[in-house]
């Protein structure tokens, strides 16, 4: 019998391993297999417990329409593929690995009445009976050497697949499952139990309360009321709605003009900010131009103005010092005991000097009495006039006048040859007189110019101008211009006096230039 057992065939249908069927399982009668399978049937209550409640919890309409579902089902079909035994030497199939069919006596959902469950029964013993006998008479005809307990052995095992799948059909579970499988599967509907539980208990408690929140009449009446108060309010908003639908009908289109004059306001902003830039651009173009313009002309005044307050004179006689020294264009007019000046020097400085006197008296338009001035370089000569009537010295020139007087002409030499010794200053007898002659010409042109008028006093008035050193004779401010008798100290200073005035002179020819220059303009 253990033998038999273990190759039944039989597998878990979740962990798919051999299982072993208990005897009581292994040999039912009709009426236990019958029991078994009914078992299964999900049963609807004895009595139907009418609760009082004050309004239905879903219409008429869904429950009978759920009556009518339940009434033409159909029986469902299960299929189980179980996979051949591992065990197994031949790989055959078990024959309950298939599709199996079920009646519909042995899967309605909804059970029939007393009667007819009996009669149900009655039906299916005959029915099970006929189907033994012809199973048995199969089996006969087939092996033909069965005996009374092989054959036992075989209704057994087709009864208990039988009931197997019957039950597999009727539930969600497919069977057999093993000992351990079926722990795990109560346990799971366990959970699944206590899980519906408090959905049920949820259900419960929010059909109490729904019913504890049944509206009596009053409050029926009230919301009635308010119901048609809603009413009137929706349709006066409906109202205000039209209209307000209306005005904006009115502004929408007033918007449409206005967003098509905004494009011609765009369209000429861009016009007028493009015609600006050009605008710009020109203007830009032109203050630039005037700006070089301006430029070039500030330029070219400052240039005039430097021209104007700059004199050729200055440039061409620049008169300044050099530590002691009085100095025209960079040549020293004077000599010390520690410091010897060559003569040469001297000789050009003082010829520089009298071609400056010489052109500050043409350009102020003077002529100085008795002498004229020849400028010479380093040998420059002074021309002394005197009107005598007699000529007996071999070195004058004599000329007539109309008067009949002659005049006769000294040649005055205002340079050295260098051959005297500066100490010997009574052999410089030729150069000391040309000197005093120099003197002489500047105190006569320092006397035109003092009293000469200016443009601040008028055509008839004196000039402030005066000279800077008074000049008598052989001295300026004090200071001999002869080497007779004289130290070179001294006649350095009296040179440098010399010059001073000479620059003064010539200053003053500047400004006279330099307003007669306003004037024309």
């Amino acid at each position: 019998m253990a033998n038999d057992k273990k190759t039944s065939g039989l597998y878990c249908q979740k962990c798919r391993t051999p299982i072993e069927i208990d005897a009581s399982i292994d040999q039912l009668n009709p009426a236990a297999f019958k029991l078994l399978t009914d078992s299964t049937v999900t049963g609807q209550p004895a009595a139907k417990h009418t609760i009082r409640q004050s309004r239905p919890t879903y219409p008429s309409a869904r429950h009978q329409t759920y009556d009518t579902a339940l009434q033409s089902a159909r029986n469902p079909t299960f299929k189980r593929s179980v996979p051949p035994s591992r065990f197994s030497q031949h790989g055959l199939q078990n024959p309950a690995m298939s599709f199996v069919d079920v009646h519909m006596s042995e899967s309605m959902l909804d059970p029939p009445s007393p009667s007819a469950a009996r009669a149900a029964e009655r039906q299916l013993g005959k029915e099970e009976a006929d189907t033994a006998r012809v199973e048995m008479t199969r089996r006969a005809s087939v092996t033909g050497t069965i005996g009374i307990r092989g054959a036992s052995m075989a209704d057994g095992m087709e009864t208990t697949n039988r009931m197997f799948e019957i039950l597999s059909a009727r539930s969600d579970i497919d069977h057999p499952i093993c000992v351990e499988c079926t722990e795990m599967l109560v346990d799971g509907l366990t959970k699944r139990l206590g899980v519906a539980t408090r959905e049920r208990d949820a259900y419960v408690d929010y059909l109490r309360r729904a019913n504890a929140d049944v509206p009596s009449s009053e409050e029926i009446k009230q919301a009635e009321a308010d119901l048609k108060a809603a009413k009137r309010n929706e349709a006066t908003a409906l109202k205000n709605l039209e209209t307000l639908e209306a005005e904006k009908a009115e502004l929408d289109a007033q918007v449409a003009l206005l967003e098509a004059e905004a494009k011609e306001l765009d369209q000429t902003e861009s016009d007028f900010w493009r015609d600006r830039n050009a605008f710009q651009i020109k203007l830009s173009e032109f203050q630039n131009e005037r700006d070089a313009l301006t430029t070039k002309h500030a330029h070219d005044t400052q240039i005039l103005t430097q021209l104007q307050r700059r004199s050729v004179y200055n440039d061409t006689f620049n008169i300044t010092h050099d530590n002691h020294f009085a100095t025209i264009n960079g040549l020293r007019l004077g000599r010390l005991p520690n410091i010897h000046v060559e003569w040469n020097e001297i000789n050009a400085a003082w010829g520089q000097t009298l071609l400056l006197l010489a052109t500050l008296a043409e350009r102020l338009g003077y002529k100085f009495q008795g002498y004229e001035l020849r400028p010479m370089g380093s040998t420059s000569t002074i021309i002394k006039n005197e009107v005598t009537g007699s000529t007996n010295e071999s070195r004058l020139t004599t000329a007539s006048t109309t008067s009949g007087q002659q005049i006769k002409q000294q040649r005055l030499e205002l340079y050295s040859s260098g051959d005297i010794p500066f100490n010997f200053g009574f052999l410089h007898r030729k150069f000391d007189t040309a000197m005093v002659a120099f003197l002489e010409c500047l105190r006569q042109l320092g006397e035109f110019v003092e009293n000469s008028p200016t443009p601040s006093t008028g055509p008839g008035g004196v000039g402030a101008v005066k000279m800077p050193y008074e000049i008598k004779k052989d001295r300026i401010h004090d200071q001999s211009i002869k080497l007779t008798m004289n130290k070179e100290e001294l006649w350095t200073k009296a040179c440098k006096y010399t010059l001073t005035c000479c620059k003064y002179l010539l200053a003053h020819a500047n400004n006279v230039e330099s307003q007669a220059g306003r004037r024309a303009r």
